[in-house]
């Protein structure tokens, strides 16, 4: 398995395209940040309308009022953001909240005489609200940058992947416990390999990985599950339009696999076959596993916990850039993973 420096590997509290961390700003061309954004300044106009208005009847159109007149400065503070992100990347926290603040005071400044303002609202009025909505975002993010810190997030990531290990280690002892008797010199091999994935399996997970080392701890993980049921697993690698150097979280394919194992192989004592599809959609790494779908009594709640938890992990990584979908038809059970391209640096 390809050994790669913590240079080129993206660490969970240096993640540039998630959530705030305490003195930074968000990144803005986030899909996360961008819809809280929106969401936090039509909150603070509704609120602004509520104090204002004295008849309740009155209220919902004062509100929707209120809306249709932010949402062109805010459609093009957001778009200068996102434009921008590269170069705010390269500022102090201190300089990014100055430039955000004179963004909004620019914009402000621009839209007063074009959107026409009722009831005579003064210039330095529309200017202040500005300056206090921007306030009322950044604090938001500065907040929820300390709640999700790095220390926190890393910790409630190793939280995740250590539930992992057990369900691995006790499926992977049993495939070498199979063979045993049978084949020493297999079984001998096999504990090689297994200690092999553990020295990977225990290293800390705060950092995304090379999607080939994940493949290749997948192919390991189910050589060991054919020591217990030969040749009734039958894996198709689609891997043509994989993504060369893209990073993904780790752990992320193989509880993936080891489900279809447990729940679309073990079941039957006929052979079945898992797909794997691995590709590249534009800005995007798209990860379909599918297995058939056993009609059996056995429980699902291990299905389950392991979805919830690849859908943690992906929002520690990702916030709302990445998802996880479900799907069963055509006797088969697919999940589809969608999550941003990020590669290696060189």
């Amino acid at each position: 398995m390809a050994v790669q420096s913590p240079g080129k590997r993206q660490s969970i509290s240096q993640k540039p395209h998630a959530l705030a961390t305490p003195g930074a700003l968000p990144h803005f061309r986030n899909i996360g940040v961008i819809l809280r954004v929106v969401v936090v300044v039509n909150l603070l106009a509704a609120l602004t309308v509520l104090v204002r208005v004295e008849a309740p009847d009155t209220l919902a159109r004062a509100v929707i009022d209120a809306a249709g007149l932010l949402e062109l400065p805010l459609f093009i503070v957001v778009l200068l953001l996102y434009l921008l992100q590269p170069v705010l990347d390269k500022l102090s926290p201190s300089r990014l909240w100055g430039v955000v603040g004179a963004l909004a005071t620019g914009v402000a400044l621009v839209t007063y005489p074009m959107l026409g303002v009722p009831g005579g609202l003064a210039m330095w009025r529309w200017l202040g609200w500005a300056w206090l909505a921007t306030l009322g975002v950044m604090a938001y993010f500065d907040y929820r940058g300390r709640l999700y810190s790095p220390a926190l997030t890393e910790a409630r990531l190793h939280a995740l992947t250590a539930r992992i290990r057990p369900h691995f280690l006790f499926n992977s002892l049993n495939g070498v416990l199979g063979v045993m008797r049978e084949d020493p010199r297999r079984a001998e091999l096999a504990l090689e390999e297994l200690a092999e994935m553990f020295r990977v399996l225990m290293k800390e997970h705060k950092e995304l990985v090379p999607l080939d080392d994940e493949i290749a701890l997948c192919k390991r993980y189910l050589d060991l599950e054919r020591l217990r049921l030969g040749e009734r697993i039958q894996v198709g690698w689609d891997l043509e339009f994989a993504p060369i150097g893209a990073l993904v979280p780790p752990l992320l394919l193989q509880p993936l696999l080891e489900n279809a194992v447990y729940h679309g192989i073990e079941p039957s004592l006929l052979p079945g076959d898992i797909s794997v599809r691995v590709a590249r959609r534009s800005g995007e790494v798209i990860i379909e596993v599918s297995n058939p779908i056993i009609d059996t009594p056995r429980s699902q709640r291990g299905n389950r916990m392991a979805q919830a938890n690849i859908r943690e992990r992906l929002a520690l990584f990702f916030d709302l850039e990445a998802d996880m979908s479900i799907d069963r038809r055509g006797g088969r059970y697919s999940v589809r993973i969608r999550l941003p391209y990020r590669r290696v640096k060189s």
